[in-house]
């Protein structure tokens, strides 16, 4: 008997008299033990069909009559919500694709995986802690005792996704239901957290469903892949016969679709339009009653670069390397040491209000658009923001500029009065860039904006950046982990480690002849 099995599924979300079909007649099962990988675009409906499983739809989802979704030979569609808990994060656990917004910000990271534990374990008050320690070691966290008090928004991207995996696996599952697992890690580290997975799958006996848009992890990391679009399966197949003899159209399409092209060709004698000279962003470690100063975090530890203009210079490392940290402080968001000099002006000792009229030639596009983009207000209104904060146009004139710029980023401007949450991880990401671009900047730092993308997306955002770029002659600061989407538009490469630059130069010479063993350890990672 099939530990999950799922048949003519169907999943439909009601919007006063508006239907729309998310998922439709989608079968599928896993046995015990097995990893089955659920691949495809954004808004596929991979992600519907994982939470229909826990039963974590909203309200407004349907499930027409027909579909059946039965774990251990027990209907899932008609068991009571008190059951449903018994079921969540015990016998059946799941990591969530957004790190950031699925841990709670008020609580510390101990506290998140205790409450796991304390749902459906019977432990004491210390043997809580030994546990949650044991987790945070499982999962390769260091300093576990420091980290268990410390809150989602002191780690990175890649230890919360760490704390993620660990809460999933607090109850030692039969089912994990992994979405995307690894987004947020860079490639040294993706091979070490799979590989982690793996290992305790053979030990617990665990089955897996695998939803990712990274066709390199389901061909070493699945038994079975099941291929999805427009809330489909169009094709399944065992691994190895799925990659050498693909069958559907679509599959084909995404086996293609690996990032490629080269940066634009720009001119050696352009102006150079940020630089920084030693800089340096240290966070005192505190202690005692007294909390003095007793050490330093060196996230930037003497950081020299230059950026011209229309170039894109990519940022690589692993996480907490002191990438996104080093580009905060470029932007003068986070108190730093050293010379910055935007466009032939020092602003290192720039305050707040300073800063504000650079702020136009000077953006961002965060690593997490869900995160970024205000739930409580519709995309008109997101992207259209900066202007009401700059004083630009009146009314009617922000609405055009608005309007411009969604079309420049290939949203169609007559869904600009939708919310966040009713797009896809692809389109919330082109709205980031839209809200960036409506000011029409100079300077765009980009925080792994294609790392929750699956690849078909990621070409399409890297074809709008190279376009823009081309059109209005960007400049770009690229921090991402995927070499192979930096090797595509980047013309420069800078590599960190630990807070300080281990190599930098031409993307061509990095990656042709890397210098130090760890770039070689990263391009390894991703050639492997």
């Amino acid at each position: 008997m099939n530990l999950l099995e799922v048949k003519h599924l169907s999943v439909d979300f009601v919007q006063g008299s508006q239907q729309f079909h998310a998922v439709r007649d989608v079968s599928l099962s896993i046995e015990k033990g097995e990893t089955l990988a659920l691949v495809g675009e954004s808004g596929s409906g991979k992600s519907v069909t994982a939470h229909s499983v826990l039963g974590l739809l909203p309200a407004s989802a349907r499930h027409p009559r027909g579909g059946s979704i039965r774990f251990e030979g027990k209907e899932i569609l008609e068991t009571e919500e008190k059951e449903m808990r018994q079921l969540r994060g015990n016998r059946i656990g799941m990591i969530f694709q957004e790190p950031l917004s699925s841990l709670n910000p008020l609580h510390s990271i101990g506290k998140q995986i205790s409450e796991t534990l304390q749902l459906h374990q019977r432990f004491s008050l210390n043997g809580i802690r030994q546990r949650v320690l044991e987790l945070l070691e499982l999962v390769e966290i260091q300093d576990a005792e420091q980290k268990m008090r410390a809150y989602p928004h002191e780690l990175s991207g890649g230890q919360r996704q760490r704390v993620m995996i660990a809460m999933a696996l607090a109850n030692d599952p039969d089912l994990l239901i992994a979405d995307e697992p690894t987004t947020a890690l860079d490639v040294t580290v993706q091979a070490q957290v799979l590989g982690l997975i793996s290992r305790l799958q053979q030990q617990l006996g665990m089955a897996i469903l695998l939803i990712t848009h990274d066709l390199g992890i389901v061909k070493h990391h699945s038994e079975r892949v099941a291929v999805m679009t427009e809330g489909q399966i169009v094709e399944t197949a065992e691994t190895s016969k799925l990659f050498l003899n693909p069958e559907h159209p679509y599959t084909r399409k995404l086996l293609d679709s690996e990032p490629k092209g080269e940066s634009l060709k720009t001119d050696q004698n352009t102006k150079s339009l940020l630089e920084s000279q030693n800089l340096k962003v240290w966070f005192p470690i505190r202690k005692g009653i007294l909390r003095r100063t007793v050490g330093h975090v060196k996230a930037v530890d003497g950081v020299n670069l230059v950026l011209r203009e229309g170039e894109s210079l990519g940022v690589v490392g692993e996480s907490g390397s002191g990438k996104s940290t080093l580009g905060l402080a470029l932007l003068r968001l986070v108190q730093s040491e050293g010379q910055i000099v935007f466009d032939g002006t020092s602003i290192e000792k720039y305050q707040q209000r300073q800063m504000l009229p650079l702020r136009r030639e000077m953006q961002v596009v965060f690593q997490d658009p869900f995160g970024s983009l205000s739930p409580r207000m519709p995309v008109e209104r997101i992207v259209g923001e900066g202007l009401e904060v700059h004083g630009i146009g009146d009314e009617a004139k922000r609405e055009q500029e608005v309007i411009s710029a969604l079309r420049e980023v290939g949203i169609d401007p007559e869904i600009r009065h939708r919310y966040p949450h009713e797009f896809s991880g692809g389109q919330r990401q082109r709205i980031a860039i839209a809200r960036a671009l409506v000011l029409k900047p100079r300077f765009i730092l980009l925080d792994e904006p294609t790392s929750s993308l699956d690849r078909t997306v990621q070409f399409q955002v890297l074809e709008v950046l190279r376009e823009l770029q081309r059109k209005y002659l960007l400049t770009y600061l690229f921090i991402s982990h995927d070499l192979k989407v930096v090797q595509a538009l980047c013309h420069h490469i800078l590599v960190m480690k630990d807070g300080k630059v281990v190599e930098q130069g031409t993307s061509q010479e990095i990656f042709q002849h890397p210098q130090t063993a760890y770039t070689q350890e990263l391009l390894e990672a991703v050639l492997e």
